[in-house]
């Protein structure tokens, strides 16, 4: 029996209203938590605009953190998507890089004028071009498992005045040091990204794990610029460890893959 047009129009309407009710939830949590990490990063700017540096930073932490969550969460419900993982290159663009750098601008690199915008445009450029490698990287089918493991490039730590900023030749050390986290964020260094931590923790672990993020919580609420300094300290400080470990790996790979081929052509 043939349609008429009016049914026709009638069923493609109906098959779109069904496609927009199809969007299960499992997959709008990780993106609404995207996006509320997206908004702290916009207030962190607004912050730092009006003078609160410590509310700015801490914005970003929480920023952070949501960032860490969202991707989890996104795995746990089965709710990953391509939508998702574009978004949250957008919102890590603004959150850990134009954010970082106007903060950096507002408290400190602006003392410097124009050789502290640059390195504040520096930054941002090299957070997305990082993030545009990540994307890449993600439609690389031939990438090994164990190397989602790892950053190309560090993740854009970062230190701000902690109180020196009156100090002089401060603002020129700090120009330096942001062109070197720059020029470290798209380079190749492999760093341990550490997204299997937090899929399982044993029962014996568990207060242990909540105590630490109260610690670690109550750390940043009250002494932010120190223990972001310390935490931001020892992550480059195991920059070598995590190069070491990639290498180990790397060469356990390369091996297996050449004891396969080799299995595989006296086989023939």
């Amino acid at each position: 029996m043939n349609e008429t047009p009016m049914q026709v129009e009638a069923a493609a309407e109906a098959r779109k209203r069904r496609g927009l009710r199809a969007v299960p939830l499992r997959v709008l949590i990780p993106n609404l938590l995207t996006l509320f990490g997206l908004a702290l990063g916009l207030t962190a700017i607004r912050f730092s605009e009006e003078g609160r540096v410590n509310l700015a930073v801490l914005a970003v932490v929480a920023a952070a953190v949501l960032d860490g969550l969202d991707g989890r969460v996104a795995r746990l419900l089965r709710g990953t998507s391509r939508f998702g993982a574009e978004l949250d290159s957008l919102a890590d663009f603004v959150n850990f890089g134009v954010a970082p750098a106007l903060i950096l601008y507002g408290a400190v690199l602006h003392d410097v004028r124009s050789l502290g915008w640059l390195a504040a445009l520096v930054f941002a450029t090299a957070m997305s071009l990082r993030l545009a490698r990540f994307n890449v990287a993600l439609d690389d089918l031939s990438r090994p498992d164990w190397k989602k493991n790892f950053f190309t490039g560090i993740p854009a730590p970062y230190l701000l005045k902690l109180g020196f900023g009156d100090l002089p030749g401060f603002a020129p050390v700090s120009v330096f040091y942001v062109l070197a986290i720059a020029f470290l964020m798209v380079s190749e260094l492999p760093i341990y990204a550490g997204k299997t931590l937090g899929t399982r923790v044993t029962r014996d672990k568990v207060l242990w794990v909540f105590l630490a993020i109260i610690l670690f919580i109550t750390l940043v609420v009250n002494f932010t610029f120190e223990t972001l300094t310390v935490m931001t300290l020892l992550y480059l400080a195991l920059i070598p460890v995590s190069l070491r470990r990639y290498r180990a790996l790397d060469r356990d790979w390369k091996a297996s893959l050449a004891q396969k081929a080799g299995e595989g052509g006296a086989g023939s």
